[in-house]
C-alpha cells in the first residue's frame, strides 16, 4: 500500500515538469517556425504565407520522420534546411508542428 502511494506521489510531481517541458519545446518550435521564415511560404490558423501547404493539420497527416525528410531535404518547391537547423530546433519545430492537428477544411 505505501509503494502504491509512493509511486502515485513520484507521477503526480513529475507529471508537470514532463508537461511543462513538452510545452517548452512547442513554444521554442513556433519561434524557430517564425525565425526560420516557414511562415512566409506557410500557413497555420490563416497566419502566414500561401505559397506552400497550410500546415494547420500537419501533425494529423505526417509522421515525425516525414516531417524531418521534408524540413532537411526540402522538396522541388521548399529549400532544405538540414544545414541551416540545428538538431534541437529541429526536434522542437516537429514537436511544434505535430502539435497543429486542426481538422483538414472539406
Amino acid at each position: 500500500m505505501r509503494f502504491g502511494l509512493l509511486v502515485l506521489a513520484i507521477l503526480m510531481v513529475s507529471s508537470p515538469e514532463c508537461f511543462s517541458s513538452s510545452r517548452s519545446r512547442r513554444a521554442h518550435g513556433a519561434s524557430v517556425f517564425a525565425a526560420s521564415g516557414c511562415s512566409h511560404c506557410h500557413s497555420i490558423r490563416n497566419a502566414g504565407g500561401h505559397k506552400g501547404p497550410d500546415l494547420s493539420g500537419v501533425g494529423r497527416r505526417l509522421k515525425k520522420d516525414q516531417m524531418r525528410r521534408q524540413i532537411t531535404g526540402g522538396s522541388r518547391l521548399m529549400p532544405p534546411f538540414g544545414e541551416t537547423l540545428q538538431e534541437t530546433e529541429l526536434a522542437d519545430l516537429i514537436s511544434y508542428l505535430r502539435s497543429c492537428r486542426d481538422k483538414q477544411k472539406k
